[in-house]
């Protein structure tokens, strides 16, 4: 089993997100709002995103670990 990816760069995380289906529905302030179908994650758009804030948009967006390092 893989470990959490410390501290990525939000553009990468979108990048990531969008090879998993997901699009951009808008943005709010500095947080980028990913749709996919009913499923909804938001992305801080700061230096860098924790291991906590990611394993919170992995759980909303519906992703195990293993499928997102695939898409990184």
């Amino acid at each position: 089993m893989s470990k959490l990816p410390r501290s990525l760069k939000p553009t990468k995380v979108i990048k990531a997100l969008q090879k998993a289906g997901f699009e951009i529905d808008h943005t709010t302030g500095s947080h980028y709002i990913m749709k996919k179908g009913s499923l909804r994650t938001s992305v801080p758009y700061h230096r860098s995103v924790k291991t906590g804030t990611l394993r919170s948009i992995l759980r909303q967006a519906g992703l195990t670990l293993e499928e997102f390092i695939e898409c990184l």
